[in-house]
């Protein structure tokens, strides 16, 4: 039997369950959890979904993990998951945050700590929230939302941007102390992954060989990628790309530099090389990304 390809989940689908609170392709915003269509079949996050569930409970399997939620659980999970096995009570509801990757990485680029701590939720995806940590998250959203609706001013996007980025500085908190309690049995896997991460959005734009990275930790290539993809169920090679393309993707959209100048400032071999590493991962041409 021919094994069926798992099919995606995009922010573009995600707007036919609400078509008022979204900014383009950049971020969605939900306040009825038991009003998303359950999927019957295993699906691909391509964006980043942050929830808080009020009212009933899920459980679903996330790769190969199972996970339970419960009122007062806040949900983190980034793209390229799998979620299969999704069963929800009648009465579930909560409020959710849908992000585009892009928009994400963009809100978070230049903020390492938020980035690192961010990577634990890949492997704890739920996380319970004090009384007082709901409310933060509420208050957030309202806001959030409040300001996504006032379509006549100018700056909503950068507002909404810098509005999550305080969010995230809020959830990381979180994230902190929830990862202090849990350090003392934390896998060797996990704490060589937040090590790497760190490292390619510190080096990535010099450095893009999996080698290099396992000698600054101390360990074998072959033991690096092992452990990256035992937490994160992606290779070190899909990390670098990602943070790589992520960083061109900055540079045309942030800055006024010619293609020629970026490739030598990541130390690309030739513009043609840039061109065709830049189309493989984000499926257009430097030049048409730009004026897109």
């Amino acid at each position: 039997m021919t094994k069926q390809p798992i099919k995606e989940t995009s922010i573009e689908l995600a707007k036919q369950w609400n078509n008022r609170g979204f900014i383009e392709d950049d971020i969605l915003l939900l306040d009825r959890m038991n009003a998303v269509p359950i999927p019957n079949e295993p699906r691909r996050m391509n964006f980043i979904l942050i929830a808080l569930c009020t009212q009933g409970r899920v459980q679903y399997r996330m790769d190969t993990q199972e996970q339970l939620v419960q009122p007062g659980d806040v949900i983190i999970i980034s793209e390229r998951h799998v979620i299969d096995n999704y069963m929800a009570s009648p009465d579930l509801d909560g409020l959710c945050f849908i992000i585009s990757v892009k928009f994400f990485h963009e809100i978070i680029q230049n903020v390492s700590d938020i980035s690192a701590l961010f990577l634990f939720s890949h492997s704890h995806p739920v996380m319970r929230l004090t009384e007082r940590d709901q409310q933060v998250f509420k208050e957030y959203y309202d806001v959030v939302r409040k300001k996504m609706q006032g379509t006549d001013n100018h700056f909503r996007r950068d507002l909404v941007r810098t509005l999550l980025l305080a969010m995230f500085y809020d959830l990381s908190n979180v994230i902190y102390r929830f990862q202090q309690q849990t350090d003392k049995s934390q896998k060797r896997g996990e704490e060589i992954f937040t090590k790497f991460i760190k490292l390619v959005e510190q080096q990535c734009a010099v450095e893009r060989r999996v080698s290099w990275y396992a000698t600054q930790l101390g360990i074998t290539p072959k033991y690096l990628s092992e452990a990256v993809k035992s937490v994160s169920r992606r290779t070190p090679n899909e990390w670098i790309d990602q943070y790589v393309t992520l960083k061109i993707r900055v540079l045309l959209k942030n800055t006024t530099k010619s293609i020629r100048e970026i490739t030598t400032e990541l130390r690309f071999p030739n513009q043609s090389f840039l061109g065709k590493y830049f189309k493989s991962h984000v499926g257009v041409s430097p030049s048409q990304y730009r004026k897109g």
